[in-house]
């Protein structure tokens, strides 16, 4: 899959100036990020050909997983309906049909048509004029359109606008509540604040939608496959020397590692014995 060319450019994220207004008593995100990319590398997301593909993959993403989007995806590039005009004016039933396997299918073909319907009505369906307004104000106005929440909205104005809004989900507020970040979940509140830890995260970092795109990325790609919901793999993550001195997720460290040495040192043991 290709990325759409402005929300990529080749070599511009080792560009990315370090200078950040950390705020007091927040952890170091800029060293987090530098962690994470110097272990994963470039995460090349989000997958899309246009910024419409990016839109109505927002969308699509709400309470599902990425693999039942790209078949939803893929139903509507087959049919040629990747396009504001398509979607447009294609029947609600038969897009109702093309995005099911998106699940809650009935409420985001009615989503889709609603976004259309308000970039028509406001910006003259042209999503180059949409995006010309300021971030603020095309955050508030979207957060006004059915089926658009706050994540969906800063998808939309990061992935396809490439404005400098960092977009906060589930991944984000597991990772900063085990590294005892206030906003994140697991730590006070109780229950995670979007909007204070987009806050928290934007004050610590240089204001550019190259580095919230990656960062981004790569903290969902930490969440999926090491600091899971249930199961956390603290030992392996990429970001277990962060961890809070305090953290009883670091004792879970030192229990695989010396797990681990000691199954090494039986190995060891046992072919010494065999000589």
């Amino acid at each position: 899959m290709r990325l759409a060319p402005h929300i990529r450019r080749a070599g511009a994220l080792e560009r990315i100036a370090p200078e950040t207004s950390r705020i007091s008593g927040f952890p170091d995100l800029m060293a987090y990020y530098q962690t994470l990319s110097k272990s994963l590398g470039p995460m090349h997301w989000w997958p899309a050909e246009t910024p419409f593909e990016v839109i109505v993959g927002a969308i699509l993403t709400q309470s599902t997983s990425w693999t039942n989007v790209e078949h939803a995806i893929a139903n509507l590039r087959r049919e040629g309906m990747l396009t504001f005009a398509a979607i447009e004016r294609v029947p609600i039933r038969r897009l109702e049909r093309l995005v099911r396997s998106s699940g809650y299918f009935r409420q985001k073909a009615r989503k889709l048509k609603a976004f259309v319907a308000f970039v028509r009505d406001n910006f003259g369906g042209s999503l180059d004029r949409m995006f010309r307004r300021p971030t603020a104000d095309l955050r508030m106005r979207l957060l006004e359109v059915h089926g658009i929440g706050p994540e969906t909205a800063d998808s939309i104005l990061l992935y396809a606008g490439n404005h400098p809004v960092f977009v906060v989900d589930a991944y984000t507020h597991r990772i900063l509540g085990r590294h005892a970040v206030p906003a994140g979940r697991g730590a006070a509140p109780a229950k995670p604040d979007y909007e204070k830890t987009r806050g928290l995260i934007e004050g610590s970092l240089a204001r550019d939608p190259r580095l919230y795109n990656e960062f981004h990325a790569l903290i969902v790609n930490t969440g999926k496959n090491w600091c899971r919901k249930s199961v956390p793999r603290c030992s392996e993550c990429p970001l277990h020397d962060h961890l809070p001195a305090d953290s009883p997720l670091r004792s879970q460290v030192a229990r695989s590692t010396i797990a681990a040495a000691t199954v090494l040192n039986r190995g060891s043991n046992g072919a010494e014995i065999s000589l």
